[in-house]
């Protein structure tokens, strides 16, 4: 519990979660649309989850 809590606060993930969070809040208040969203969330989910993903991938060598 304690390992996956310091994993998320890596700067990686507080950067991800911030701009979910804008992102979400620009959405609501009607500033981004929910098209401008939803594209902009892609991006930061992928790009989190690859880099997740190649590291997990490197720890296999």
């Amino acid at each position: 519990m304690k390992q996956k809590l310091a994993q998320l606060l890596t700067v990686k993930s507080i950067v991800t979660l911030a701009l979910t969070a804008v992102f979400a809040y620009l959405s609501i208040a009607g500033r981004v649309t929910g098209q401008e969203f939803l594209t902009v969330f892609s991006v930061v989910i992928a790009f989190y989850f690859g880099t997740q993903y190649q590291k997990k991938a490197e720890e296999k060598q």
